[in-house]
């Protein structure tokens, strides 16, 4: 096991190259002493601590498409674009059975970065299990507008996206002094100003703290991103990202263009292998 973060930004199905990345490490037998995983990256970090290489990209194109996985009628019916029945329960448990025994037996730590709806903040949830834990993953990758807020404890959460996209500064944070971060947005993105701040308004005028932190979101996204680059130079951070942009859509659903997406992480992750384990030994 490597001494060093791993940092799983989210993306929606764009987390396909994230899952081509984690699959590569899984063959190569690479670990992690802490993952953070935010939204999607949430999601495929399960499947990779548990081992089960071709998990992550087999649901997405195998059931991405399917009504009872994500469509607007379960939106309508249940609150919920992703059906929290079919991807939290009937995949897990039936459909794609999730290896829990491998899971539980990782001797890091995994987090799910969520947003506290109240505060308007990130907290970091430690998912030490996927059975009650999976409510920590859920929260994780509810997106805003079509999720329902999701309660843990006494407390209501949604995408960790929302306050925290890449959580690099928690994790150095943590004690890692070596990190390793997969990003979905290519070389040179640049995140732009919310444009559904309205809907968000309406939606959300209980919880104005939501709100100010998704009319900030670029602002701290792309301050993240200097940061990032920052270290990068200095060696103190790996990083694993597109080369050029992806014409996979947040809630895209074909399935040609996610196994493409899935194919380009894995090579990718496979043309700096080398180099990564150069840095992480060094």
């Amino acid at each position: 096991m490597y001494q060093a973060g791993l940092v799983l930004e989210g993306g929606g199905m764009k987390g396909a190259y994230t899952a081509g990345v984690l699959d590569f490490f899984l063959e190569k037998e690479m670990e992690f002493a802490s993952v953070y995983g935010v939204s999607a990256g949430a999601v495929h970090m399960c499947s990779y601590l548990s081992k089960q290489k071709g998990r992550s990209i087999r649901i997405s194109t195998k059931y991405g498409a399917d009504p009872r996985y994500c469509s607007i009628a379960s939106l309508l019916l249940t609150g919920d674009l992703f059906n929290v029945k079919t991807c939290y329960d009937t995949v897990p448990n039936k459909w794609e059975p999730f290896d829990h025994e491998t899971y539980e037996s990782y001797q890091g730590k995994a987090y799910a970065v969520v947003t506290n709806i109240e505060t308007g903040k990130p907290e970091y949830l430690l998912v030490d299990e996927c059975r009650e834990g999976l409510q920590k993953v859920r929260a994780s990758a509810s997106l805003p507008l079509v999720s329902r807020n999701v309660p843990i404890g006494d407390k209501l959460y949604l995408d960790g996206g929302c306050s925290d996209s890449i959580p690099i500064a928690k994790s150095i944070m943590d004690g890692n002094k070596k990190n390793v971060v997969i990003l979905t947005k290519e070389v040179g993105y640049v995140r732009k100003p919310a444009t559904k701040i309205g809907l968000l308004k309406v939606r959300y005028r209980k919880y104005p703290k939501l709100v100010e932190a998704m009319q900030k979101r670029h602002i701290a996204y792309n301050e993240t991103l200097e940061y990032l680059k920052r270290l990068e130079e200095s060696g103190k951070v790996f990083i694993i990202r597109p080369k050029k942009a992806s014409d996979v859509g947040r809630l895209d659903k074909d399935t040609k263009k996610l196994q493409a997406l899935y194919e380009e992480g894995y090579a990718d992750a496979a043309a700096c292998h080398e180099e990564l384990v150069k840095f992480l030994m060094s």
